[in-house]
C-alpha cells in the first residue's frame, strides 16, 4: 500500500512516515499543500492520502479539492488541530473518509487507515487465512484452530504469527520483526516478543511438525515440516 502523506509539522511529519514504513506502507511525505498535489499527480498507484488541513501555498482542503477532480475515489484522512464542527462537515463533504484531531495515536492513526482500506479496496485485501501443519490460521478473526481446538489470539500474538505465517520456513530477520509488530526495536519490545514467541510457542505444541525456531544472531523460522 502507497500513502501519500501531506504534513508540513517536521517533526510530525517524520514521526508519521517512519511509523507507517515500519507498519509496512510505502509513504512518500509532502511538506505542504503544493508539492502534495505535485507528487499525486505523477505517482501511480497511491491507496491513501492523509492531508493535514493548516499547510502553507495550498491547504488540505484545497488540496482535496484538486484531488478530488484528479481522482474521485482515492481514500482520505484530514489531520487537523483544529475541533470545529464547521471544519469536520467541511471535509466530509469534500469526500474525506475520516477526520483525525491533533494530537493523536499512531496506533489509533493506524486502525482508521487499515478499516479504511478494508472497506473501499476488497479487492486488494490482504490474505487473512493461513495453514500450517495441521493449525487453520484466521487473521481477521485472529483465532489459531487444530482440529476441533480454537485459541483466540491477542492482537500482538496475531500480527507476530501472521509475519511467521507470510514466511513459513524461511528466517524473519529479529529487528524486522519488532519494527513490523512493535514501531521500533527497543530492548523492551524485544523483550517483550520473547513473551510472545513463548506464548505461540505453547499454542504450536499439539502438531509436532511446526515449531518456531530461533535462529542465532539473524531471528526466528516458523517452521513446518508436513
Amino acid at each position: 500500500m502507497k500513502v501519500l502523506l501531506a504534513e508540513d509539522d517536521q517533526n510530525l511529519g517524520m514521526i508519521l512516515n517512519d511509523y507507517l514504513t515500519a507498519k509496512g506502507y510505502e509513504t512518500i511525505l509532502c511538506r505542504d499543500g503544493e508539492e502534495a498535489l505535485a507528487t499525486f499527480k505523477k505517482e501511480d498507484s497511491l491507496s491513501i492520502c492523509i492531508l493535514d488541513v493548516m499547510m502553507p501555498k495550498m491547504d488540505g482542503f484545497e488540496l482535496a479539492e484538486e484531488i478530488r477532480q484528479l481522482d474521485s475515489k482515492i481514500p482520505m484522512i484530514f489531520l487537523t488541530a483544529k475541533s470545529m464542527k464547521e471544519d469536520t462537515i467541511a471535509g466530509l463533504k469534500l469526500g474525506a473518509d475520516d477526520y483525525i484531531t491533533k494530537p493523536f495515536s499512531m496506533e489509533e492513526l493506524l486502525l482508521r487507515i487499515q478499516a479504511i482500506l478494508r472497506r473501499t479496496q476488497p479487492e486488494d485485501a490482504e490474505q487473512s487465512q493461513y495453514a500450517f501443519g495441521k493449525f487453520a490460521y484466521d487473521y481477521q478473526k485472529r483465532i489459531l484452530q487444530h482440529d476441533e481446538h480454537e485459541v483466540k489470539l491477542t492482537s500482538k500474538e496475531s500480527e507476530l504469527l501472521k509475519l511467521f505465517a507470510q514466511n513459513v520456513n524461511q528466517t524473519v530477520d529479529r529487528t524486522k520483526a519488532l519494527k513490523v509488530v512493535w514501531g521500533d526495536d527497543s530492548y523492551f519490545n524485544a523483550r517483550s516478543m520473547d513473551v510472545y514467541i513463548a506464548k505461540l510457542r505453547k499454542y504450536l505444541k499439539p502438531d509436532e511438525d511446526v515449531q518456531i525456531l530461533t535462529v542465532h544472531g539473524q531471528g526466528f523460522k516458523l517452521v513446518d515440516l508436513s
